[in-house]
């Protein structure tokens, strides 16, 4: 009896020293586990720290080589100032008139004005490189970036800001938007000014997504001038209210081609007047589309075939 008692004492230390070792390997593989997930969390960390850096670069050398040419750099930024009295005819006529849409008085439609001219002022930092990338094509500059040990996409499209440009429309624009803010009575709260300034950032991911899509058609066909004409009358339509438009017009310029949320959910945002709905679409958006652009690029780079081929 004692025999056999020992014998299972023994059996069952063991079956436990089995379970004990189980139970180790597994708590090793799940601490591997969360170690990798760790590793690939800080590698991706880095990765972005490393495109911010360069997009700081680019952007320190872009301002250097501008005002190298000071008198360019003035010039390019009078001729800005010059559209940029054009495009506040819009807000002198509607103040002439007094007109209102809908229930949008002046003061709003001042808002939605200059919620246009401050993106445009962002699209116009960027927008030489995506009217570039044809020429780039076309004569076989983009084969000294396809080697470099970057995102070829990010090189193209962000590698020189245009700063005169950008100047003179994000000052107008921010003017515009507070002045209309203002004058409309419009709750100044930190929800409402954190919510407005998160939509401004989805609009440029959209705005940047949107236009570059019709840009990568230079890949397949030879000349890409119309595609500047297109993409003008596209970015035009954001000068004034969605509710100018016709309702299919509506439908087509916030689902399938959605330029209306670029400056137009930010302004209804403020107003109070952006529903939920339009709200999460307004975030999705720019996700989806950037996902689109990026799928379509490496269509049109599959596609692109070297000067020397």
């Amino acid at each position: 009896l004692w025999a056999s008692g020992a014998s299972l004492m023994e059996k069952r230390a063991e079956t436990f020293r089995g379970g004990g070792r189980l139970n180790r390997a597994k708590a090793g593989l799940e601490n591997s586990g969360a170690l990798n997930r760790r590793q690939t969390g800080t590698k991706k960390v880095g990765k972005m720290k490393k495109y911010l850096r360069l997009a700081g670069v680019f952007m320190k050398y872009s301002l250097m080589s501008q005002l190298e040419y000071r008198i360019n750099f003035i010039s390019g930024l009078a001729v800005e100032l010059g559209w940029m009295l054009v495009k506040l005819l819009y807000v002198a006529v509607v103040y002439r008139i007094g007109v209102n849409i809908g229930s949008f008085t002046p003061h709003h439609i001042m808002i939605f004005i200059g919620i246009y001219v401050l993106m445009t002022g962002f699209y116009m930092l960027y927008y030489t490189n995506f009217t570039g990338i044809g020429q780039m094509v076309q004569t076989g500059e983009l084969d000294m970036y396809l080697v470099k040990p970057v995102s070829l996409q990010f090189l193209v499209t962000l590698r020189q800001w245009s700063f005169p440009m950008f100047l003179a429309n994000f000052i107008a624009g921010s003017i515009l938007i507070a002045t209309g803010w203002h004058r409309a009575g419009l709750p100044v709260s930190f929800g409402r000014v954190a919510g407005f300034l998160f939509l401004l950032v989805c609009s440029n991911l959209l705005t940047y997504s949107l236009f570059l899509i019709p840009n990568l058609l230079c890949f397949w066909i030879v000349s890409a001038r119309g595609l500047e004409d297109i993409t003008a009358a596209m970015w035009d339509f954001n000068n004034m209210p969605q509710m100018i438009y016709g309702k299919w017009i509506q439908r087509i310029g916030t689902f399938i081609l959605p330029v209306f949320i670029i400056t137009n959910f930010p302004g209804l945002f403020l107003m109070g007047k952006l529903p939920f709905a339009m709200f999460l679409w307004a975030v999705a958006a720019p996700v989806l589309f950037f996902f689109l652009a990026r799928i379509m690029w490496k269509k049109a780079v599959r596609n692109y075939s070297s000067a020397s081929s």
